[in-house]
């Protein structure tokens, strides 16, 4: 399976990277989600963080990697007994691209619940292996209805407005959305630092979540100061599809810092065995929670009076520093 996955796309060639091509071929996007899958399992029953490299990257394999330090503490050795994820009912919205990297979307049925998983899975280049990026869950109603061409492709949106050698067809229609992908980062992470502007539709992940940080900014106990840093598109790209009636579903990741310091005489405690298991430094004064967030939007079409709106968000605890 590793030589399959490590091949060409399709029609890529020497100088493919000018060709715009399928991402990925119709018939090995499955091959593709049971190597993840097979992965993910293993990972989570041996706790093992090499694994979870071979299978995801970016925002994903962050929490993968924290998970595995985490539940180490708590069933030191693995977990032979985790129950598996099965992945099926998949759809899989392949855009038509040239140039690296490359991505497509898996839309399938989890037997954990009765949401949609979106797996969204990303390659750097020819030679590297696809590996999971993001995984955003869906209720089925909040699924958005995807642009696909005649062949069944699914349209790709520029990161960049201006920038349209990523699909084919989007000369032009980056202009169409009310905010390019790749600002999306940058856009929410200055939201939740000042509170400044329309771009994002109100809810717990925007105007509720500066509410809650508001309560807790300063107590009688501690006081908290936040962080929040946009990713920078090289590391953690943003990929996004085409829905139908305008907009697009972007996928996009931030890092969020939380240092919470105590008042005179006291101490900062931990009693989650998880956190234990991150932690580094003393807990004498203060302690700084590192997380990151994945997130999948929907991003309006350029004039449109809504604002950029949260369809899922995962945000997870990834290092924990004491001082």
């Amino acid at each position: 399976m590793s030589a399959l996955l490590l091949a060409a796309t399709g029609c890529v060639t020497v100088h493919g990277e000018r060709e715009i091509v399928p991402a990925v071929e119709k018939a090995e996007a499955p091959e593709v989600l049971k190597r993840f899958t097979d992965g993910y399992n293993e990972a989570y029953r041996k706790l093992d963080r090499g694994v979870i490299a071979r299978v995801e990257s970016g925002p994903l394999a962050e929490i993968g990697y924290a998970d595995m330090t985490t539940q180490n503490a708590v069933t030191p050795g693995g977990n032979p007994k985790y129950p598996p994820l099965v992945l099926d009912d998949a759809r899989f919205l392949i855009p038509e691209q040239a140039g690296w990297p490359k991505f497509f979307v898996a839309d399938t049925h989890s037997n954990r619940d009765g949401n949609r998983w979106f797996v969204v899975f990303l390659r750097d280049g020819v030679k590297d292996p696809w590996r999971a990026g993001y995984l955003s869950i869906l209720s089925p109603d909040r699924v958005p209805k995807f642009v696909t061409d005649e062949d069944g492709w699914a349209e790709a949106v520029p990161t960049a407005k201006g920038d349209a050698k990523d699909a084919k067809g989007a000369k032009g229609k980056d202009q169409e959305l009310a905010m390019a992908p790749g600002a999306v980062s940058a856009a929410y992470t200055d939201f939740l630092r000042d509170g400044q502007g329309s771009a994002f539709a109100p809810g717990p992940r925007t105007t509720g979540m500066r509410e809650e940080r508001e309560k807790i900014k300063r107590t009688p106990t501690f006081w908290t100061e936040f962080i929040d840093t946009p990713e920078p598109a090289d590391g953690f790209p943003t990929p996004a599809l085409r829905i139908e009636g305008g907009g697009a579903m972007a996928f996009f990741s931030a890092h969020h810092r939380e240092r919470r310091t105590m008042a005179q005489g006291l101490r900062p405690a931990l009693t989650d065995p998880r956190m234990k298991a991150l932690l580094k430094g003393d807990l004498t004064r203060s302690v700084t929670y590192t997380k990151v967030s994945e997130s999948a939007v929907r991003v309006p079409a350029a004039g449109s009076k809504e604002g950029v709106a949260f369809l899922n968000r995962i945000e997870s605890v990834t290092a924990v520093q004491g001082e």
